[in-house]
């Protein structure tokens, strides 16, 4: 399959995990890809190199450097954005700056790398943005802020949506429940908690996000804006 020879895609946070599979998926279809890391850099280069795609460092905390990192690619026709963090405990506990911290990393980049790439992006351009299942459900303590952050996404995604459809520009969430990665393994601490609320009793992969990706970064999606696609296993059914 090449459904993204001649694009041009730039993924926020894609060295590890969902964010790696996405970079792979879209170089695998023939996209010309660059994705952002922060900290791995052994891990980047070596997706790069998989891949054929391009690693810029970048701090997805940074407003500042998150629109410079879009507006030196230039005209993009896929923007994924993935970066993101999950800060839980009891919010009585919890440090200020680390949950203002996560609202610059889940919330701000989104909204302004969504912004800035769409000042030169072609008609018909793609925006996803990888959210949580959790921003329709939180069924455990110590959640309430992550939650809130993902639940922001999908206003935006709404707004965004209407701001850019005269342009055929598609703006969705994706939103995995338990998935497994590094930060989330599929036999960690809390599985057994995650898996009591799901009809599929598993872990989703990266691979199977990267597929809902894809299908709405082609073609065939060219309809599907503002929308929120969930991919849980059930958790929030």
């Amino acid at each position: 399959m090449a459904q993204f020879s001649n694009k041009k895609a730039l993924v926020i946070g894609g060295s590890r995990g969902i964010g790696a599979a996405i970079v792979r998926r879209l170089a695998r279809d023939g996209g010309d890809v660059t994705f952002t890391y922060s900290g791995s850099k052994d891990a980047a280069d070596a997706l790069a190199t998989q891949t054929g795609s391009a690693a810029v460092q970048s701090d997805a905390a940074d407003r500042d450097a998150v629109i410079d990192v879009v507006k030196a690619q230039g005209p993009i026709d896929i923007l994924v954005v993935n970066a993101g963090i999950g800060v839980l405990g009891d919010p009585l506990e919890q440090e200020a700056d680390a949950i203002d911290r996560m609202i610059d990393i889940n919330v701000r980049a989104p909204y302004h790398a969504a912004v800035e790439a769409a000042r030169q992006m072609p008609d018909g351009g793609r925006i996803i943005v990888i959210g949580s299942v959790n921003g329709d459900r939180m069924p455990f303590a110590g959640g309430a802020a992550y939650a809130l952050t993902k639940s922001a996404l999908q206003g935006m995604a709404r707004g965004l949506a209407r701001d850019f459809g005269a342009r055929g520009i598609t703006v969705n969430i994706v939103q995995p429940g338990p998935v497994d990665t590094d930060l989330n393994p599929k036999d960690g601490p809390m599985s057994e908690l995650m898996h009591s609320f799901m009809a599929i009793k598993r872990h989703g992969t990266a691979d199977e996000v990267a597929g809902m990706v894809a299908y709405l970064a082609g073609p065939e999606a060219a309809i599907v804006t503002g929308a929120m696609h969930t991919i849980d296993g059930g958790f929030g059914a």
